[in-house]
């Protein structure tokens, strides 16, 4: 096999690169800043948007948060949550915040997000695309008449239709006073309501995943780094299910169980593997 030599200094840019476009976003217009402008940027702008970030999510009022919103959700209007006004000067004091649509000739007048399982679209009680809805308030569609506005009775992971679902859009302090996640304040721009790995899944997802980290804790079975909170970096998406399976399931015995090295590595015992090929035989 050919060895494969990777210049560092090149992945390095790379890595600048994606940093700098999750930072600034569209705000350079296509042009990308000077360093000295971009240092410029980051003075002026970084503070404001840690200060005044706008958490937004998808669900039913009073419930669980469905979905959190992250820079690449797609709107209603088909546009991408990072296109529309994401950051104040100074935060509204009306109630509910609209989130314009920053892309030319868009009548979009505030984010709504629409429920998309898959690569199917849901459907308006009228049978009708999102598409074939006007983006402007109300959503009215252009094929029929019969439509009062885009209602889709499509049901989400919680059990109720999407047409009881809101798109809220609120700060900091209202989001903690709902008892939610606020994560850390991070420089990224639109990162909307995204605090970690779990707030990726769909509430009922994320709640089930906490629950069993609860529960895990509760049986006594404690990660050092804790990492059934999943949140603060990456390798805490790796947490090795045989190892935690084995260790809280009091029927495995002790030798049974896999073991790991001082480098991480979780290995199965083979004694384990022919005990349960040979209890399966014998059953058959």
């Amino acid at each position: 096999m050919t060895p494969v030599n990777h210049n560092k200094k090149a992945l390095e840019a790379v890595d600048d690169y994606a940093e700098y476009r999750r930072i600034v976003g569209d705000d350079d217009g296509g042009k990308l800043f000077t360093p000295e402008e971009y240092e410029e940027y980051k003075r002026r702008v970084l503070p404001l948007r840690m200060k005044n970030r706008l958490y937004v999510s998808f669900g039913v009022p009073g419930g669980i948060d469905c979905k959190q919103i992250g820079p690449e959700t797609q709107c209603f209007c088909e546009h991408r949550y990072k296109q529309h006004q994401t950051e104040f000067e100074v935060i509204p004091s009306e109630r509910p915040i609209a989130l314009q649509c920053k892309v030319s000739g868009c009548r979009c007048s505030s984010y709504n997000y629409i429920p998309q399982p898959g690569c199917a679209m849901v459907r308006c009680k009228c049978k009708h695309l999102p598409q074939d809805h006007s983006e402007a308030a109300g959503h009215l569609c252009k094929k029929c008449k019969v439509c009062s506005g885009f209602q889709s009775p499509y049901t989400c992971g919680c059990g109720r239709p999407s047409f009881e679902h809101r798109t809220l859009v609120e700060t900091k302090q209202e989001r903690l006073a709902r008892g939610q996640p606020v994560g850390k304040d991070v420089p990224y721009a639109a990162m909307g309501g995204l605090t970690g790995f779990t707030s990726l899944l769909d509430g009922y997802l994320a709640l089930q995943v906490l629950s069993e980290g609860n529960s895990l804790y509760s049986r006594g079975f404690y990660l050092k780094s804790k990492l059934m909170h999943l949140d603060a970096c990456f390798e805490k998406s790796f947490v090795r299910p045989l190892l935690i399976a084995a260790a809280c399931l009091p029927s495995v015995p002790h030798h049974l169980r896999p073991q790991s090295d001082s480098h991480g590595r979780c290995d199965v015992p083979i004694q384990l593997k022919t005990e349960k090929t040979t209890a399966w035989r014998g059953a058959r």
